[in-house]
């Protein structure tokens, strides 16, 4: 992919529309979005895969009702998250983000409110370099916005890679948006820090490219929680994960039982060789101020997931204990 998508010869950025309350919309959103959009209007979007790169593409939807409901956010931070989530994936995978399509589906409640959720879109995509480069918009009963994310790696990270012998790491703090959600749904209102952790999550574009880089095995963003992400990378690794929970980077006020679950993270796990991991986490320290802590280990056997049975001080202690448990699964999008 090149770094924009292709645009129309004659030099203007989007191809012209005709008249209607659709189109009047769409082109509202291009004003505001200004150099972010290029090559709107045309029936599809034209990319171009650069030499030695692989494509990375990705679709992620936040619905009304399903992912935030009225009052929790702002129009402008629904925009933002929905587009963070989806970039989210790309870091994953170790990949940059090139473009996006997004696609809208507006009850005529929200109608009034697309320009502020087009600002938190632009508010999140604008640091990432990546372009929108088209989508689509609908009537509906419930707003929802599905994006579509598009980018590309010289070396693809898979959640199948991890090996006996690895470390595993997780970027940034636990337990933010759990926190928010259980004080949402309790009628109290969440800590600054939970709220901005769940509103406004930030994708790990530049970290997961420098640990793809690096030479890790195995990454995959924390979006349904720690506890059944792991089990995840562990299933498609065929592997064993051991996590000590009082490594867990835990957020102000959570417990590591609560970092375990809490979904919609967008933070990294990560398994590496742990030859990597000082050089790695040098470089991530000297350009971001984004913690990156050492949680557990992996192991040979079926896929699975366990926690160490105890705490004890000393790193080169920890995972020794032959003890081990289960614990239970974390989010799930159509549980209950």
């Amino acid at each position: 992919m090149s770094d924009s998508p292709s645009r129309p010869h004659d030099g203007n950025p989007h191809q012209a529309m005709g008249p209607g309350r659709e189109f009047d919309t769409i082109r509202g959103f291009m004003s505001r979005w200004g150099a972010l959009a290029v090559g709107i209007g045309d029936d599809a979007a034209l990319l171009h895969a650069p030499p030695g790169r692989t494509l990375v593409a990705s679709t992620d939807a936040c619905v009304e009702g399903a992912h935030f409901r009225e009052g929790w956010l702002s129009p402008a931070e629904i925009g933002a998250r929905a587009t963070a989530a989806a970039l989210s994936d790309l870091a994953a995978m170790g990949a940059r983000a090139d473009a996006i399509l997004i696609a809208f589906v507006v009850p005529d409640t929200w109608r009034a409110r697309l320009d502020e959720v087009a600002d938190g879109i632009a508010q999140a995509l604008a640091p990432t370099g990546a372009r929108i480069a088209g989508g689509n918009i609908s009537r509906g009963s419930a707003f929802s916005i599905t994006t579509t994310v598009i980018g590309s790696a010289p070396q693809v990270i898979p959640r199948s890679g991890a090996r006996p012998g690895d470390v595993l790491l997780v970027t940034g703090l636990l337990g933010g948006p759990g926190g928010a959600l259980r004080a949402w749904e309790e009628g109290r209102t969440p800590t600054v820090w939970a709220r901005e952790r769940f509103a406004r999550p930030v994708p790990r574009l530049e970290a997961g490219q420098i640990m793809a880089n690096a030479g890790v095995h195995a990454m995959l963003d924390i979006s349904d929680g720690l506890a059944a992400d792991a089990r995840h990378m562990a299933a498609a690794s065929n592997v064993v994960l051991t996590i000590d929970p009082a490594l867990l980077p835990c957020g102000p006020g959570v417990s590591p039982a609560d970092a375990l679950v809490s979904g919609e993270e967008y933070e990294l796990l990560v398994a590496c060789p742990p030859e990597i991991v000082t050089g790695m986490l040098t470089e991530i320290r000297q350009r971001f101020a984004l913690p990156v802590t050492i949680v557990g280990k992996v192991e040979a056997g079926p896929g699975s997931v366990q926690l160490s049975a105890d705490g004890m001080a000393s790193p080169s202690e920890r995972f020794t204990d032959a003890r081990r448990v289960e614990f239970g699964a974390g989010h799930d999008h159509f549980s209950g």
